[in-house]
């Protein structure tokens, strides 16, 4: 039972996600057999999946596809399972991944399971765990299609070498250019954080507490310092004193990283349904009642222009002395 996963990339290496979703495909295929197949849209550096257990890439070179377009990527991925017997398919837990695989999963008349956070239970019946009420409960589900369709939570399996000898062929879907002229994108902008947000192990995140624009010295310097991303709450991307890009919860990126800093935002329950699934997250805030404190593992209760600065100097100094 061969699996087929989406290879996404950041400037054609494959990100974070497409290496868990291999070491989470390459487990499964030892339960079930089969290979691993991945798809990817313009990756340059293929083989990079091989460490994670990457039998076959097929790599799409086409420039049509060089900008998302759900319709086409759920038609290429249709071909590609039917051309290598696919059974399961696996996405990730991004934009992306979850905004195609809808579509996919009609065309193929297959189960989709979102926010699924473990290899299956059984295998006939097929049941898996996924994530529900916005990460509160574990839900149990039995999938009974012949196809299936899993989008793997972040940060669920990890990441899991276990080097083969892969091949890449160049994957070339029949895809009327009809498809392109539906929906067209205008515009594309690309956030200039160094370290992007879905591959970020750290994240320092600030909402309006922070007063203004102005005052965001602070915390890229402390992500800076930290080697970490930034992000900020919905209220603050509204303003616009940060990008939408920036804008982590419920609306924005749901993000999965080890340590999640939030700095003067009250957490609402949008922001913290995007943020849950971080491993650590440390809250300051200088109100004792914001409900952010009641999900933190860490808190600190004091004013972040105070709070913050001294934590950047104890920061170099320990890295200095390190």
């Amino acid at each position: 039972m061969s699996i087929l996963i989406f290879a996404e990339h950041q400037n054609g290496k494959p990100n974070k996600t497409a290496k868990e979703l291999a070491s989470y495909a390459k487990a499964l295929a030892e339960k079930t057999g089969g290979e691993v197949i991945a798809l990817g849209f313009g990756l340059t550096s293929p083989e990079d999946l091989y460490a994670y257990g990457v039998n076959k890439v097929l790599n799409v070179d086409d420039q049509r596809f060089t900008t998302f377009n759900a319709k086409a990527y759920a038609e290429a991925f249709k071909q590609a399972a039917a051309q290598n017997g696919i059974k399961i398919i696996l996405t990730g837990q991004t934009a992306d991944g979850m905004y195609f695989t809808p579509l996919l999963a009609g065309m193929l008349k297959a189960a989709y399971v979102t926010q699924v956070i473990s290899l299956p239970e059984q295998n006939d019946p097929f049941i898996i765990k996924r994530k529900a009420f916005s990460n509160k409960a574990i839900a149990h589900v039995a999938l009974k299609t012949d196809i299936k369709i899993l989008n793997i939570a972040k940060n669920s399996f990890g990441l899991q070498e276990n080097p083969v000898e892969g091949v890449t062929e160049t994957f070339k879907p029949e895809v009327a250019d009809e498809v392109f002229e539906e929906i067209k994108s205008v515009k594309v902008e690309k956030a200039t954080g160094k370290v992007p947000l879905s591959d970020a192990e750290i994240i320092v995140s600030a909402g309006r507490g922070l007063k203004g624009p102005e005052n965001w010295g602070m915390i890229e310097e402390l992500a800076e310092v930290l080697g970490a991303a930034t992000a900020c709450s919905k209220p603050v991307a509204d303003m616009g004193w940060r990008p939408h890009s920036e804008h982590v919860g419920q609306t924005g990126k749901q993000v999965a990283p080890n340590l999640y800093i939030a700095i003067g935002i009250s957490g609402a329950i949008q922001h913290l349904a995007g943020v849950n699934s971080s491993k650590n997250i440390l809250v300051i805030n200088i109100d004792p009642e914001a409900p952010f404190f009641k999900a933190a593992d860490y808190g600190v209760v004091g004013d972040a222009f105070e709070v913050v600065p001294k934590l950047i100097e104890k920061l170099k100094e320990f890295k200095s002395a390190h």
